[in-house]
Protein backbone atom coordinates (compact mmCIF):
# COMPACT_ATOMS: atom_id res chain seq x y z
CA UNK A 1 0.00 0.00 0.00
CA UNK A 2 1.05 3.54 -1.05
CA UNK A 3 0.18 6.53 1.23
CA UNK A 4 -0.20 9.58 -0.57
CA UNK A 5 -1.21 13.04 0.60
CA UNK A 6 -2.36 16.23 -1.36
CA UNK A 7 0.22 18.73 -2.75
CA UNK A 8 0.75 21.88 -4.13
CA UNK A 9 -0.20 22.50 -7.27
CA UNK A 10 1.85 25.53 -8.32
CA UNK A 11 4.13 23.26 -10.65
CA UNK A 12 1.14 22.24 -12.68
CA UNK A 13 0.24 26.22 -12.95
CA UNK A 14 4.04 26.85 -13.88
CA UNK A 15 3.45 25.13 -16.52
CA UNK A 16 0.32 27.13 -17.66
CA UNK A 17 -3.57 26.06 -17.74
CA UNK A 18 -3.65 26.92 -21.64
CA UNK A 19 -3.47 23.44 -22.07
CA UNK A 20 -6.07 20.96 -20.29
CA UNK A 21 -4.34 20.06 -16.93
CA UNK A 22 -6.91 20.58 -14.73
CA UNK A 23 -10.50 18.36 -15.80
CA UNK A 24 -10.92 14.99 -16.76
CA UNK A 25 -11.87 13.78 -19.80
CA UNK A 26 -13.41 10.40 -18.67
CA UNK A 27 -17.39 10.64 -17.98
CA UNK A 28 -18.10 11.65 -14.45
CA UNK A 29 -20.87 11.47 -12.19
CA UNK A 30 -22.64 14.43 -11.09
CA UNK A 31 -21.80 16.52 -8.20
CA UNK A 32 -24.73 18.17 -5.88
CA UNK A 33 -24.87 21.73 -4.96
CA UNK A 34 -27.42 22.47 -2.01
CA UNK A 35 -28.26 25.87 -2.65
CA UNK A 36 -30.06 26.67 0.61
CA UNK A 37 -32.02 29.85 1.69
CA UNK A 38 -31.81 31.03 4.98
CA UNK A 39 -32.05 33.88 7.24
CA UNK A 40 -30.52 35.17 10.96
CA UNK A 41 -34.35 35.74 12.11
CA UNK A 42 -35.61 32.05 11.33
CA UNK A 43 -36.16 29.93 13.75
CA UNK A 44 -35.93 26.63 12.07
CA UNK A 45 -32.99 27.83 10.21
CA UNK A 46 -30.19 26.38 12.71
CA UNK A 47 -31.64 22.87 11.75
CA UNK A 48 -31.21 23.27 8.11
CA UNK A 49 -27.81 24.33 8.94
CA UNK A 50 -27.24 20.37 10.89
CA UNK A 51 -28.78 19.04 7.44
CA UNK A 52 -26.64 21.04 5.54
CA UNK A 53 -23.49 19.74 7.52
CA UNK A 54 -24.29 16.28 7.76
CA UNK A 55 -25.20 16.30 3.62
CA UNK A 56 -21.12 17.14 3.70
CA UNK A 57 -19.94 14.82 5.96
CA UNK A 58 -21.80 11.80 4.36
CA UNK A 59 -20.55 13.18 0.39
CA UNK A 60 -17.34 14.36 1.45
CA UNK A 61 -16.22 16.07 -2.45
CA UNK A 62 -20.03 15.15 -3.68
CA UNK A 63 -21.90 17.58 -2.28
CA UNK A 64 -21.30 21.27 -1.83
CA UNK A 65 -23.44 24.42 -0.33
CA UNK A 66 -24.24 27.51 -0.66
CA UNK A 67 -25.77 29.75 2.26
CA UNK A 68 -28.09 32.41 0.61
CA UNK A 69 -28.88 34.90 3.11
CA UNK A 70 -32.23 36.41 1.59
CA UNK A 71 -36.05 37.27 2.38
CA UNK A 72 -37.74 38.75 4.96
CA UNK A 73 -35.88 36.53 7.61
CA UNK A 74 -32.26 38.08 6.46
CA UNK A 75 -32.76 41.65 7.09
CA UNK A 76 -31.14 42.43 10.15
CA UNK A 77 -32.28 44.61 12.99
CA UNK A 78 -30.65 47.88 14.45
CA UNK A 79 -26.67 47.18 14.59
CA UNK A 80 -26.87 43.76 13.41
CA UNK A 81 -24.53 42.39 10.35
CA UNK A 82 -26.86 42.60 6.99
CA UNK A 83 -25.04 38.81 5.18
CA UNK A 84 -27.69 39.36 1.92
CA UNK A 85 -25.96 39.98 -0.99
CA UNK A 86 -27.22 41.36 -4.65
CA UNK A 87 -28.07 38.06 -6.03
CA UNK A 88 -30.01 36.50 -3.62
CA UNK A 89 -33.61 37.51 -4.32
CA UNK A 90 -33.01 36.56 -7.95
CA UNK A 91 -32.41 33.39 -7.14
CA UNK A 92 -34.39 32.53 -4.54
CA UNK A 93 -37.24 34.01 -7.32
CA UNK A 94 -36.83 31.55 -9.42
CA UNK A 95 -37.27 28.77 -6.95
CA UNK A 96 -40.99 28.73 -5.99
CA UNK A 97 -40.11 28.98 -2.06
CA UNK A 98 -42.76 29.38 0.59
CA UNK A 99 -40.85 29.11 3.55
CA UNK A 100 -37.36 29.29 5.13
CA UNK A 101 -35.37 27.17 5.17
CA UNK A 102 -36.01 25.77 1.92
CA UNK A 103 -32.95 24.93 -0.80
CA UNK A 104 -32.50 23.65 -4.19
CA UNK A 105 -30.25 20.59 -5.37
CA UNK A 106 -28.82 21.13 -8.53
CA UNK A 107 -31.49 23.69 -9.43
CA UNK A 108 -33.54 20.58 -10.41
CA UNK A 109 -37.51 20.18 -10.24
CA UNK A 110 -37.99 16.95 -8.34
CA UNK A 111 -41.55 16.72 -8.39
CA UNK A 112 -44.03 19.31 -9.09
CA UNK A 113 -43.18 22.26 -11.04
CA UNK A 114 -40.49 24.10 -8.06
CA UNK A 115 -37.19 23.47 -7.20
CA UNK A 116 -37.42 24.45 -3.80
CA UNK A 117 -37.27 21.58 -0.92
CA UNK A 118 -37.62 21.57 2.33
CA UNK A 119 -35.00 20.23 4.56
CA UNK A 120 -36.57 17.09 4.75
CA UNK A 121 -36.27 16.77 1.27
CA UNK A 122 -32.29 17.98 0.47
CA UNK A 123 -30.38 14.63 1.33
CA UNK A 124 -32.73 12.30 -0.40
CA UNK A 125 -32.34 14.60 -3.51
CA UNK A 126 -28.33 14.49 -3.03
CA UNK A 127 -28.82 11.17 -3.41
CA UNK A 128 -30.73 10.88 -6.43
CA UNK A 129 -28.38 13.55 -8.11
CA UNK A 130 -24.94 12.42 -7.61
CA UNK A 131 -25.79 8.99 -9.22
CA UNK A 132 -26.24 10.44 -12.84
CA UNK A 133 -23.48 10.98 -15.59
CA UNK A 134 -22.85 14.41 -15.97
CA UNK A 135 -22.62 15.74 -19.41
CA UNK A 136 -19.77 17.81 -18.29
CA UNK A 137 -16.54 17.65 -16.10
CA UNK A 138 -15.34 21.01 -14.22
CA UNK A 139 -11.54 21.81 -13.33
CA UNK A 140 -10.99 24.51 -10.68
CA UNK A 141 -7.73 26.17 -9.97
CA UNK A 142 -7.51 29.36 -7.85
CA UNK A 143 -4.97 31.50 -6.76
CA UNK A 144 -5.01 34.90 -4.58
CA UNK A 145 -2.53 37.88 -4.47
CA UNK A 146 -2.03 39.21 -0.65
CA UNK A 147 -1.35 42.59 -2.01
CA UNK A 148 -4.36 43.55 -4.51
CA UNK A 149 -6.88 40.80 -2.61
CA UNK A 150 -6.93 39.72 -6.39
CA UNK A 151 -8.68 36.15 -6.64
CA UNK A 152 -7.90 34.64 -9.98
CA UNK A 153 -10.33 31.19 -10.55
CA UNK A 154 -8.75 29.46 -14.05
CA UNK A 155 -11.69 27.19 -15.11
CA UNK A 156 -11.89 23.96 -17.83
CA UNK A 157 -14.74 22.39 -18.54
CA UNK A 158 -14.51 18.96 -20.51
CA UNK A 159 -18.08 17.30 -22.87
CA UNK A 160 -17.69 14.01 -22.01
CA UNK A 161 -21.27 13.89 -23.93
CA UNK A 162 -23.40 16.38 -25.73
CA UNK A 163 -25.04 18.74 -23.86
CA UNK A 164 -29.30 19.25 -24.33
CA UNK A 165 -28.63 22.86 -25.38
CA UNK A 166 -26.51 24.73 -26.97
CA UNK A 167 -25.89 27.53 -24.55
CA UNK A 168 -24.71 26.25 -20.78
CA UNK A 169 -23.44 28.76 -18.47
CA UNK A 170 -20.06 28.67 -15.80
CA UNK A 171 -21.22 30.07 -11.88
CA UNK A 172 -18.49 30.90 -10.17
CA UNK A 173 -19.71 31.72 -6.44
CA UNK A 174 -17.12 33.00 -3.48
CA UNK A 175 -18.52 31.54 -0.14
CA UNK A 176 -17.42 32.19 3.52
CA UNK A 177 -16.42 30.18 6.32
CA UNK A 178 -16.64 30.72 10.05
CA UNK A 179 -18.27 34.22 10.37
CA UNK A 180 -19.43 34.77 13.88
CA UNK A 181 -23.13 36.37 14.50
CA UNK A 182 -26.42 36.21 15.33
CA UNK A 183 -29.16 33.55 14.34
CA UNK A 184 -32.40 33.07 16.10
CA UNK A 185 -32.41 29.51 17.67
CA UNK A 186 -29.08 29.11 17.41
CA UNK A 187 -27.90 28.92 20.94
CA UNK A 188 -25.11 31.07 20.60
CA UNK A 189 -26.17 34.60 21.07
CA UNK A 190 -24.63 36.51 18.58
CA UNK A 191 -21.59 34.39 18.42
CA UNK A 192 -23.57 31.40 15.89
CA UNK A 193 -21.25 30.36 13.24
CA UNK A 194 -22.45 30.49 9.53
CA UNK A 195 -20.99 28.84 7.04
CA UNK A 196 -20.82 28.50 3.54
CA UNK A 197 -22.11 31.79 3.09
CA UNK A 198 -22.46 33.53 -0.18
CA UNK A 199 -20.51 36.58 0.15
CA UNK A 200 -20.14 37.08 -4.23
CA UNK A 201 -20.85 35.43 -7.88
CA UNK A 202 -17.88 36.10 -9.35
CA UNK A 203 -19.48 35.72 -12.74
CA UNK A 204 -22.35 37.81 -12.24
CA UNK A 205 -25.98 37.18 -11.59
CA UNK A 206 -26.56 34.27 -14.29
CA UNK A 207 -22.78 33.19 -15.05
CA UNK A 208 -20.87 33.26 -17.85
CA UNK A 209 -22.28 31.94 -20.96
CA UNK A 210 -20.61 28.59 -22.53
CA UNK A 211 -21.50 27.90 -26.90
CA UNK A 212 -19.65 25.21 -27.48
CA UNK A 213 -21.04 22.22 -25.75
CA UNK A 214 -20.40 19.39 -27.71
CA UNK A 215 -19.11 15.70 -26.85
CA UNK A 216 -14.94 16.52 -27.29
CA UNK A 217 -15.01 20.28 -26.24
CA UNK A 218 -12.75 21.86 -24.22
CA UNK A 219 -13.49 25.30 -22.88
CA UNK A 220 -11.12 27.46 -21.00
CA UNK A 221 -11.86 30.44 -18.96
CA UNK A 222 -10.30 32.73 -16.11
CA UNK A 223 -11.43 34.76 -13.76
CA UNK A 224 -11.10 37.49 -11.24
CA UNK A 225 -12.29 39.23 -8.58
CA UNK A 226 -10.47 41.92 -6.05
CA UNK A 227 -11.89 41.09 -2.82
CA UNK A 228 -12.76 44.24 -0.73
CA UNK A 229 -11.74 44.51 3.02
CA UNK A 230 -15.53 44.08 3.96
CA UNK A 231 -18.81 43.47 1.83
CA UNK A 232 -21.71 44.82 3.51
CA UNK A 233 -19.85 45.67 6.30
CA UNK A 234 -18.91 42.17 7.08
CA UNK A 235 -15.21 41.40 6.82
CA UNK A 236 -14.09 39.57 4.09
CA UNK A 237 -11.55 36.73 5.66
CA UNK A 238 -10.21 35.33 2.38
CA UNK A 239 -8.00 32.44 4.31
CA UNK A 240 -12.31 31.48 5.24
CA UNK A 241 -13.10 31.46 1.72
CA UNK A 242 -14.10 28.73 -1.16
CA UNK A 243 -14.66 28.87 -4.97
CA UNK A 244 -17.11 26.83 -6.17
CA UNK A 245 -17.80 26.65 -9.75
CA UNK A 246 -21.32 25.16 -11.43
CA UNK A 247 -22.30 24.61 -14.86
CA UNK A 248 -26.03 25.03 -15.83
CA UNK A 249 -28.07 24.39 -18.30
CA UNK A 250 -30.16 27.46 -18.46
CA UNK A 251 -30.54 29.46 -15.51
CA UNK A 252 -31.59 26.67 -13.82
CA UNK A 253 -30.55 22.86 -13.99
CA UNK A 254 -27.14 22.16 -12.38
CA UNK A 255 -25.30 19.64 -14.25
CA UNK A 256 -22.54 19.50 -12.06
CA UNK A 257 -20.16 21.65 -9.75
CA UNK A 258 -17.06 21.97 -7.60
CA UNK A 259 -15.27 23.54 -4.60
CA UNK A 260 -11.71 24.49 -3.88
CA UNK A 261 -10.08 26.77 -1.49
CA UNK A 262 -9.57 30.52 -2.60
CA UNK A 263 -6.03 30.36 -1.86
CA UNK A 264 -4.33 27.86 -4.18
CA UNK A 265 -6.77 25.42 -4.33
CA UNK A 266 -7.18 22.87 -7.38
CA UNK A 267 -9.34 19.95 -8.14
CA UNK A 268 -7.20 18.37 -10.98
CA UNK A 269 -7.97 14.88 -11.74
CA UNK A 270 -5.41 13.15 -13.59
CA UNK A 271 -5.35 9.43 -15.02
CA UNK A 272 -8.76 7.05 -15.71
CA UNK A 273 -10.97 7.03 -12.70
CA UNK A 274 -13.33 4.81 -14.92
CA UNK A 275 -12.44 1.67 -12.95
CA UNK A 276 -14.39 0.03 -10.36
CA UNK A 277 -11.30 0.34 -8.07
CA UNK A 278 -9.66 3.36 -9.19
CA UNK A 279 -5.98 3.46 -8.78
CA UNK A 280 -6.05 7.69 -9.03
CA UNK A 281 -7.85 9.39 -6.23
CA UNK A 282 -8.75 12.85 -5.43
CA UNK A 283 -7.37 14.68 -2.92
CA UNK A 284 -8.56 16.92 0.14
CA UNK A 285 -6.99 19.68 2.17
CA UNK A 286 -6.95 17.78 5.44
CA UNK A 287 -7.31 14.17 4.25
CA UNK A 288 -4.85 11.73 3.24
CA UNK A 289 -5.70 8.87 1.07
CA UNK A 290 -4.78 5.12 0.95
CA UNK A 291 -4.82 2.96 -2.13
CA UNK A 292 -3.19 0.63 -3.75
Amino acid sequence: MKKMTLFFFGICLSIGLSAQVLVSTEPMLKNAVLEEFTGIHCQYCPDGHAIAKSILEANPGRAFVIAIHQGSFAVPSGSEPDYRTSFGDAIAGQTGLTGYPSGTVNRHVFSGSNTALGRGSWSGAVGQIITQNSPVNVGIASTFDPLTRRITVQVELYYTADAPTASNFINVALIQDSIYGPQTNGGAGNNYLHMHMLRHMITGQWGDEVTTTTAGTLVTRSYSYVVPDAINNVPAVVPNMKVVVFVTKDHQEIYTGDEVDAIGGANMYIGSIASEEPYIQRGYQGFENIFN
